[in-house]
């Protein structure tokens, strides 16, 4: 059986996996062990009273590090297992790239703000939307949990599903670990603050040209799930293109805006704004347009647009592969 198969079988079973079991809590996760590595050499390497040049050097070599670590290890892990038989070397991989999706994940966790919202608890709401967001969580009301559910759900449809798919039908589980690692460190340093913006320069553009093609081809299949969608539960296609052609700019990220855009016009919705990080307020540009007030369900017809999305994107993949394999039989 040739490469290209394997990764077919491998991406049907890590998508099956992730769409029955999510992300378990407790067990042993790659994401998890490269934030922990992350989380170390910035304290290894980060200097606050250092000059940005030096900053940036020393946040490159971080980037460095992290990357060939992770890559090393996901090639030693699946070179090994494949050695000792190609069941268990599918096995490890179909593993990995169930490691690597978070399609469940993503629901269960906002579908928590939902629920609870709708039963008026705000607080409860506050700290189950601070599991899912990177911003302050104290200052936001119900309209704001709400908003920053949604907003997560648009943003990591891209950065949690369909990048990672892309990645894996490029290169397998290897190439999805290394966008991982990218993604990971982003999220962690790759912030414009006092104490990042030089550090996690490096990281924050790697991220940025990860996604670049990723971003836009969620943002196309998140219009389509919207006209698959029933209009009459709020979801509009053609607005949904309208907003994506006006606003998918209107972020600091060339990428975040892409997919955010798509679900404030797909929902008629208002998205981004000011929001506070590490206690300092950032001023954003709103995206889509105030047509309606946000509320709870708003989560939930997010997450049917990732969910769309997500199937579009497998069977995207899926079908390029095979279409690969019978044009390319020997890969």
């Amino acid at each position: 059986m040739t490469v290209i198969a394997n990764r077919i079988l491998c991406l049907f079973a890590g998508f099956v996996l992730d769409l029955l079991l999510g992300d378990p809590h407790g067990l042993p996760h790659p994401v998890r062990g490269i934030g922990a590595l992350v989380g170390g050499l910035e304290k290894a390497l980060l200097r606050p009273q250092d000059d940005g040049a030096s900053k940036r050097r020393r946040g490159g070599l971080l980037v460095a590090a992290v990357l060939v670590t992770t890559g090393v290890a996901a090639l030693a892990i699946l070179t090994l297992a494949y050695r000792i038989s190609r069941g268990f070397g599918l096995a490890a991989e179909s593993v990995l790239c169930w490691q690597l999706l978070s399609v469940k994940g993503l629901r269960t966790e906002s579908m928590k703000v939902y629920r609870a919202l709708r039963a008026g608890d705000t607080e409860k709401a506050r700290a189950a939307v601070s599991m899912i967001v990177g911003r302050d969580t104290d200052r936001l009301d119900d309209a704001g949990i709400a908003r920053a559910a949604v907003e997560t759900v648009a943003e990591n449809t891209s950065d949690g599903v369909v990048a990672p798919l892309f990645y894996m039908a490029l290169g397998g589980a290897f190439l999805g670990v290394l966008y991982k690692a990218v993604n990971t460190m982003d999220s962690m340093i790759g912030y414009k603050n006092d104490r990042y913006a030089d550090f996690g320069r490096c990281a924050a553009r790697l991220d940025d040209a990860a996604n670049l093609l990723p971003s836009r081809i969620a943002a196309a299949l998140m219009i389509l799930t919207s006209a698959l969608c029933k209009p009459n539960d709020r979801y509009s296609a053609k607005n949904a293109l309208r907003i994506f052609r006006r606003d998918r700019y209107r972020h600091a990220s060339p990428n975040s805006a892409q997919t955010e855009s798509v679900c404030a016009g797909a929902l008629g919705l208002r998205l981004a704004g000011d929001a506070w990080y590490f206690g300092k307020k950032t001023e954003k540009p709103y995206i889509g347009d105030d047509a309606r007030p946000i509320e709870p369900e708003d989560i939930r017809r997010a997450n049917r647009l990732l969910y769309g999305t997500a199937f579009l994107m497998w069977a995207l993949c899926e079908g390029v592969l095979a279409v690969s394999l019978c044009v390319v039989p020997a890969l």
